[in-house]
């Protein structure tokens, strides 16, 4: 997947080096900066090696996981079981999302904000916090 050059330098600013996953059973694909997945990783320790939730999110994140470095095309592999589960073999979206970008299948995420559209409510609420 080429990353598209809007991300491009805030990503580099992290380094090269990112980790690959998903959060929602391989719908679409996260990568993380190296650096921040290190801290999200540190701060699930807090929780405990027996705690269920730790337990689930190491599983599902292993399971989707992959450690990947951008190449001199600005190219990142996704692991393939990944790639066939999110369908991202196709057209693919990448959004921003803050410390992290999602890829998502062109389709889906069309679905996906069709089903669930931003509302005048939704606007008011964040218009209460400044935004």
């Amino acid at each position: 997947m080429k990353v598209p050059a809007a991300f491009l330098e805030t990503l580099k600013q992290f380094g090269t080096q990112v980790f690959i996953t998903s959060l929602d059973g391989g719908r679409c694909v996260s990568i993380y900066p190296m650096p921040v997945w290190e801290e999200i990783e540190s701060r699930m320790k807090s929780r405990g090696e027996l705690d269920p939730v730790r337990r689930k999110f190491r599983q599902t994140t292993n399971f989707y996981g992959q450690v990947a470095e951008l190449d001199a095309q600005n190219r990142l592999l996704l692991p393939q079981h990944l790639r066939t589960r999110a369908n991202t073999v196709g057209k693919v979206d990448v959004l921003g999302q803050g410390r992290y970008l999602e890829a998502w299948d062109h389709e889906t995420l069309l679905a996906r904000v069709d089903a669930d559209p931003l509302t005048e409510h939704d606007l008011a609420l964040l218009a209460q916090e400044g935004i």
